[in-house]
């Protein structure tokens, strides 16, 4: 009933983007970040019945700047008999080292002056998320939901503060505690004429919780969709394809309160739409 899984890692990381961010103590020479990070990690998958799963995990790591760290993951898992319906439940913690300019390239394109206060720790989170997945099949027709329901809660939190200086992009670990938590829904359609429908939408609530105060997370959207439908047609070996994202407002950083500019961004949406001809075996041209 135990599958065991137990290991041994090591990693290597050498990072230069030769900007600021690796300077070295002085400020004044480029110095190259090099990191060590062994770990050992242990994992047993424990098959309680044909419809219960339980998954226990745990991963210790060194890192040679910041340290230990642990990080434990519970999963559980359960599904029907004919597995039409399938329930996960997972808890678990993780950290993450940031390179900024390189999750952040934007920031050095405008004329900013882009700021570190002090050395930046890792982020650090607990997350949890459930998970529900129903499968129907109607007259050849098959249907998959996708429900879950998710929480995130980081420590040590790097994100840039566009809002004390409107001269400066600040980077720091936030002092205090961000959350993320929201649901998604997803389905897929396949009916047996050749169309395919792919739809998605998340409600997601981002916060920054700082000296007691809750903000809105900047350039963070509550709202996002996303839309793929497919359409075969056999004979004249055609498929057309339209595709697309929607995503409601964000809050976005002002110079001032004098800034003319709106706080928040409109609703916005990309569309595409392909048509594909198959030529033979060969080739293919949309």
């Amino acid at each position: 009933k135990h599958d065991l899984l137990i290991g041994m890692a090591y990693r290597y990381t050498y990072y230069d983007d030769n900007t600021f961010a690796t300077l070295d103590e002085n400020g004044i020479a480029n110095k190259a970040a090099i990191t060590h990070l062994p770990g050992i990690f242990i994992q047993d998958e424990i098959a309680l019945n044909t419809q219960n799963n339980l998954l226990l995990g745990a991963r210790l790591d060194y890192n040679s700047i910041h340290g230990r760290i642990v990080s434990p993951r519970v999963n559980y898992k359960w599904n029907s008999i004919d597995k039409t319906n399938i329930v996960r439940v997972s808890v678990g913690n993780g950290y993450r080292v940031a390179n900024v300019f390189t999750e952040d390239h934007a920031a050095l394109s405008g004329a900013r002056e882009v700021v570190f206060e002090g050395e930046l720790s890792p982020e650090t989170s607990w997350n949890a998320n459930v998970n529900y997945v129903k499968k129907i099949s109607i007259n050849n027709t098959l249907v998959s939901l996708d429900a879950s329901g998710f929480y995130t809660h980081f420590n040590n939190r790097i994100l840039p503060d566009y809002e004390t200086d409107p001269n400066k992009i600040i980077y720091t670990n936030l002092n205090g505690f961000s959350v993320s938590k929201g649901l998604s829904l997803n389905s897929d359609i396949s009916f047996p004429l050749g169309l395919t429908m792919n739809i998605g939408a998340t409600l997601m609530d981002v916060s920054i919780h700082e000296n007691n105060i809750k903000k809105r997370q900047l350039l963070t959207e509550s709202f996002s969709g996303v839309w793929s439908i497919s359409y075969k047609l056999k004979k004249s070996r055609i498929k057309i394809d339209y595709t697309g994202n929607v995503y409601g407002p964000m809050k976005l950083p002002l110079l001032s309160e004098l800034d003319p500019r709106k706080g928040e961004s409109p609703w916005f949406s990309i569309q595409n739409i392909q048509i594909t001809k198959n030529i033979g075996a060969s080739w293919e041209m949309y």
